[in-house]
């Protein structure tokens, strides 16, 4: 028995069907001898027989038509280039990046802290799970008492996520669905939705976007797991930092590499290692003022807020010297109904996964204890799935200023 729907098996009222899927123009199948369809899904098969070549014939021809409709582009390819959405499937299929996340036990504990603290909220609710990767998060839904979680994940990983579910023997109650959420349907609407859809510098990747598209399935006084998140920007001085991003142009410098003039190439290899926005710990005593917050609602935001994020800032400097640029880091908090848990990635608390990011300055600007420093933080989302970020800086009592452009989606990885 073949129809649209949920994979797995499902009770009817004619019987038991015992395979169900969804077919696309995607869809691996093939005739078999005169009254048989082979379809493959992934790593599962099953023969289709028919009682009859008329049977067959009406069956091919809704085939046919299912794998020559054509849709719309969804929300994700339109954003996205089609090469990085290869590559960034790729990169989280891969059980050993899931592994990397789920060791960093800072995120993993207050994921699981924050479900069974507020276990009134998943206690018989549906759930759905956005990129559920190895499927953890759903893990902990259902022990804090989900009737049902939705896990869809658009890599190959999805795959183990069902090996888990299996082994772990919750078929009843996690149904993984592969795809992207932007494409998937759901038979239900959504209680709770829980994902991890944080990126470097939060908005990495691009999937809080996704996050925010999935609320299409959630009912009006439906939670969210995280509900918000809370960027942090403040000035730094760290002259060793500079020198040293600066140096790795040096190369660059060369008159005679074998036999070779590089020279010329110094100034663009000293841009481009400058757009490199820096992944990394410090010591928080480099920050030369208190932080600007700016906070994203997930509850209120679409997506199209998420395309072009500016942020104005203006720093009372709390002691004199150079400054060499802006860090960042977050905190997101689950708001539940019974406690408000807050996962961070600051400078004062344990390290996680996200480290904090610095952005140089072009210029160091020097400003004494007590001048201000005004200007704006632009994320301009591209099609890379991340931003480009443009940064103006300005000391408000000289006119001097200073700024930068940098690419998020190609970071200088110091602190491995």
């Amino acid at each position: 028995m073949v129809g649209a729907g949920l994979p797995g098996a499902q009770h009817t009222a004619d019987g038991v069907c015992v395979f169900k899927c969804l077919l696309n123009r995607d869809t691996e199948c093939c005739r078999v001898g005169k009254e048989s369809v082979l379809i493959t899904l992934g790593y599962s098969s099953v023969l289709l027989k028919f009682e009859s070549h008329a049977d067959l014939s009406s069956f091919s021809h809704t085939l046919r038509s299912c794998r020559t409709e054509r849709k719309e582009p969804s929300v994700f390819s339109q954003r996205t280039e089609e090469a990085s959405a290869v590559q960034y499937f790729e990169f989280y299929g891969c059980i050993s990046q899931q592994q990397n996340m789920m060791q960093d036990s800072v995120r993993t504990a207050t994921y699981q802290r924050a479900f069974l603290q507020n276990h009134i909220d998943f206690r018989d609710k549906v759930v759905l799970d956005v990129g559920c990767g190895s499927g953890i998060l759903s893990f902990f839904a259902v022990q804090a008492g989900a009737r049902k979680v939705y896990a869809v994940e658009a890599s190959s990983v999805a795959q183990y996520a069902e090996m888990l579910v299996k082994t772990n023997h919750l078929s009843d109650k996690i149904i993984v669905l592969p795809g992207k959420i932007e494409d998937v349907s759901l038979p239900e609407a959504i209680d709770v939705i829980v994902s991890e859809p944080m990126g470097y510098m939060l908005f990495n990747e691009r999937m809080l976007e996704s996050y925010l598209h999935s609320k299409k399935w959630l009912k009006e006084n439906g939670m969210m797991f995280p509900t918000f998140s809370d960027i942090h920007l403040a000035p730094f001085s760290d002259e060793q930092l500079y020198m040293e991003h600066y140096s790795r142009a040096n190369f660059w410098h060369q008159q005679c590499f074998y036999g070779v003039n590089l020279s010329s190439l110094q100034a663009a290899a000293v841009d481009e290692y400058f757009r490199q926005p820096i992944v990394d710990t410090f010591d928080v005593r480099i920050l030369v003022a208190r932080t600007v917050k700016y906070t994203v609602n997930f509850m209120d935001a679409e997506e199209a807020d998420l395309h072009r994020v500016e942020i104005p800032f203006v720093f009372q400097m709390t002691q004199s010297g150079l400054i060499h640029g802006l860090a960042f880091w977050f905190d997101v908090a689950f708001v539940g109904s019974v406690v408000t848990v807050w996962l961070s990635t600051a400078p004062t608390e344990p390290l996680t996964h996200w480290y904090q990011v610095r952005c140089l300055l072009h210029t160091p600007l020097f400003a004494k204890e007590g001048e201000t420093l005004s200007g704006t933080v632009l994320f301009v989302a591209n099609r890379r799935q991340s931003y480009d970020i443009h940064i103006v800086a300005l000391v408000n009592q000289t006119g001097f200023r200073s700024g930068n452009t940098l690419d998020l989606k190609n970071p200088f990885f110091r602190a491995q």
